[in-house]
């Protein structure tokens, strides 16, 4: 656990979330819903069947490492990381797969308790590095971001930054 912190009225703790406990199960959904609802993440909140299913699926997946933020006993914030592999390094990553922190709890450094919490972790187990996807107009975040470290990816100069794509199925 991350020693909690006094950010203005409340006392904000991270905690590595225990997906054992029904509060942890209940805030990672919560969480990820009200990041899906936000303009920046998907803009509609989960689908029912998704949010049923959403922590037996996390459990399931063996390198889920999940973060929450929490004000006395409510979320305020969440970090969903999976444990990756650097062929490169030959050693293990962190991937900052989803990230946020409810509107009305933004800018008051809940998001670097949650990036110190992650980093600790990474660095407790050994790992080369964290990666994340940003949306490019999300400027809030990537100044957040930037200010915690992370740059854009690239091996050699010449042949540029790395691009994030993907293909539904």
């Amino acid at each position: 656990m991350i020693p909690a912190k006094q950010n203005g009225p409340g006392s904000v703790r991270v905690v590595e979330a225990n997906l054992s406990l029904t509060a942890h199960q209940e805030a990672v959904v919560a969480m990820i819903d009200a990041y899906a609802r936000d303009p920046l993440g998907d803009g509609a909140p989960l689908d029912d069947d998704v949010k049923a299913r959403l922590v037996a699926g996390l459990r399931a997946h063996p390198t889920t490492i999940v973060f929450l933020a929490f004000e006395a006993d409510e979320p305020v914030g969440v970090a969903v990381c999976f444990l990756g592999f650097s062929t490169f390094a030959a050693r293990p990553l962190i991937n900052i797969h989803d990230f946020a922190v409810i509107p009305s709890h933004r800018g008051r450094g809940i998001s670097r308790q949650l990036l110190g919490a992650i980093e600790a972790k990474a660095r407790a187990i050994g790992c080369c590095k964290l990666t994340l996807e940003v949306l490019e107009n999300n400027r809030r975040a990537r100044h957040v971001y930037e200010t915690f470290g992370f740059t854009r990816y690239q091996l050699q100069p010449e042949a540029g930054g790395a691009l994030f794509l993907s293909k539904p199925l």
